[in-house]
């Protein structure tokens, strides 16, 4: 898989719906530019079944790429600038010199500073001096801040037009790494999941996603169940807030400490994954050690600096994050049962999938359901909307459902036996959307079936 580049050139004639916005997308290109794209670029949102906040450290994920999308239109020419416009009107027209280095403000993260993650990006990996020339028209039909990586999709579109416009060629799996190392020029510490599935997706199947190195593996979903896609109307920009910050900051402190309780050098590891590298334990025993080393109230920094035999200047400028440095408590104790307990949970996942048990429905739904409790309970990430969802889902039919994406906000993802799925839409939008006249607005876009769909591609135009 690593070998293809994902330049996936063929015709514009694919499912109707990428049909009639292509045609769109094409109209207000030749309006805004008054000429013709010379290509397009898709890259896919995510929902992600199972495996939440452990990618950053270092544990395997199971998503599945949706059918949203974000598109882009693009001519290249020798302007001298990047142009950016947005189909959405709310989204402001943006352009930059292709002369200028690339600035990128994580203090107001407008849309087109993530187009500009994926276009600095590609450009530092070529070492491009002076980038092509582009006009980009942008569609995105995946909803803003919902937890289904709509954001990371933008980078990774933006990552691919800029290496086809720059006549550049990468694999698939080093522009999903170049992706998600760019996206941190946002401020976003995150591990590589959304970039990964957007790239390395393939229709009709979820996939498990393994770092270090990047891999991708096909996971055969159960026949007799569908996945529904809930928002709950309360939207988190994962870039605009520390909430996710702190929780990357809280992974890295708890891993020096069970390193330096186990006599590891703590400045040689970062991901609570790599202690269970260095130790050869299994997940069981790194629960185990957890319990044994950290107690449940939260951690001072006074504390932390006392175990680790570190000062406070180092504590702030090695371990704690830009927007993380007002912070003066840590939970260590229930961020790294969280990671441990999802990690062995994505494999459970995958081992019932894979051996296809006559339960094997009910068993997945189990573990989603033990997800979002351990995302509510000791990640603290999901949100009073979130869980309100996640009731009411459970009620209406859902043998399991789970927040999905970064939480605060966003979205729910449900396993539905097939037969019941219209009851539990119908049940789903009475209890949850229609009482709430802004909810009934964005239903339609806000609950939905999902299906494995393929990966970020290109289309040149005919």
């Amino acid at each position: 898989m690593a070998s293809n580049p994902p330049k996936i050139k063929t015709s514009i004639a694919t499912n109707q719906s990428v049909i009639c916005r292509l045609k769109n997308l094409k109209n207000a290109f030749e309006a805004k530019y008054g000429e013709s794209p010379l290509f397009y670029t898709c890259a896919p949102g995510r929902v992600n079944l199972i495996g939440e906040h452990i990618d950053y450290c270092g544990y395997s994920v199971l998503p599945m790429a949706i059918e949203q999308n974000i598109l882009a239109a693009v001519s290249v020419n020798n302007s001298g600038m990047i142009q950016l416009a947005n189909i959405n009107p709310q989204y402001k027209d943006y352009k930059v010199s292709c002369s200028e280095d690339i600035a990128i403000n994580k203090d107001d993260p407008k849309w087109y500073y993530y187009f500009l993650c994926g276009v600095k990006g590609i450009q530092e990996k070529f070492g491009i001096p002076r980038l092509a020339g582009m006009s980009c028209v942008v569609d995105g039909s995946i909803p803003p801040s919902s937890g289904l990586s709509s954001s990371s999709a933008l980078v990774c579109c933006a990552g691919l037009l800029t290496m086809e416009a720059n006549q550049k060629s990468l694999s698939k799996v080093a522009l999903a790494e170049i992706c998600a190392k760019c996206e941190r020029y946002i401020g976003t510490e995150g591990g590589g999941m959304d970039q990964s599935i957007s790239f390395l997706a393939e229709k009709g199947t979820a996939k498990l996603i393994e770092f270090h190195p990047l891999r991708a593996t096909d996971v055969k979903l159960p026949e007799g169940a569908v996945f529904v896609i809930s928002n709950c109307c309360k939207e988190m920009n994962k870039a605009a807030s520390s909430h996710y910050n702190i929780r990357v900051v809280e992974c890295r402190i708890a891993t020096k400490m069970l390193a330096h309780h186990r006599g590891l050098d703590p400045s040689k590891v970062s991901k609570l994954s790599q202690v269970q590298t260095e130790l050869n334990a299994s997940l069981e025993e790194m629960l185990a050690m957890v319990e044994e080393v950290f107690h449940p109230e939260p951690y001072t920094r006074e504390e932390i600096c006392k175990l680790l035999s570190i000062t406070s200047e180092k504590f702030s400028t090695e371990v704690l994050s830009a927007n993380t440095q007002q912070e003066t408590h840590f939970k260590l104790y229930q961020r790294s049962k969280h990671v441990y307990g999802e990690a062995a949970r994505v494999m459970s996942f995958k081992s019932v999938c894979d051996s296809e048990p006559v339960d094997a429905i009910r068993l997945l739904g189990d573990l989603m359901n033990q997800s979002h409790v351990s995302c509510r309970d000791l990640y603290e990430c999901s949100c009073p909307e979130l869980d309100q969802l996640v009731d009411i889902c459970l009620k209406s039919g859902a043998v399991g459902s789970r927040l999905t994406g970064a939480g605060w906000g966003g979205c729910a993802v449900s396993m539905v036996p097939s037969k019941k799925m219209e009851s539990f839409l119908k049940a789903v939008r009475d209890a949850y959307y229609t009482p709430d006249p802004r909810r009934a607005a964005m239903e339609k876009q806000s609950l939905f079936v999902s299906k494995p769909a393929g990966g970020a591609a290109l289309f040149l135009e005919d």
